[in-house]
């Protein structure tokens, strides 16, 4: 169940990403379809976890000293490259996310991600493991 929040979540992050950064776009297939432009969301929501979860990991330990000598701020880049990382292959499937430059990348992961920690702390008092009292 969690996965499937978290799914939803990011891909609410995305499309709202997508109203507030001109650079970044989702183009669905086939367009004009409001079905085909929910799944679009979903399956990019899907594909970025997928790279965040095994290229993101393995760069953040490959970069562990940067990460330590910028205090952090190497983040932006990676999560950015990781956002273009994303458009490349949706890109190759025909359908998903467009970014028009690499900036665009990282002011685009920059508010996916606090658009994404924001709706998770909105929800988090719903998707909470429920205590039994005894």
């Amino acid at each position: 169940m969690s996965f499937l929040v978290r799914l939803v979540v990011n891909a609410v992050a995305l499309w709202l990403t997508t109203l507030i950064v001109s650079g970044v776009d989702v183009l669905p297939y086939p367009p004009g379809d409001t079905t085909a432009t929910v799944l679009t969301f979903l399956l990019v929501a899907l594909i970025f976890g997928l790279v965040n979860g095994i290229i993101g990991t393995l760069i953040r330990i490959v970069a562990f000293p940067l990460y330590l000598v910028t205090f952090g701020l190497i983040a932006f880049i990676v999560n950015g490259v990781l956002l273009l990382i994303v458009a490349g292959i949706s890109d190759a499937l025909g359908f998903g996310l467009q970014v028009d430059g690499f900036w665009w990348g990282v002011l685009g992961a920059l508010v996916l991600g606090i658009l994404s920690w924001i709706i998770g702390v909105a929800l988090r008092p719903l998707t909470a493991p429920r205590r039994r009292k005894d």
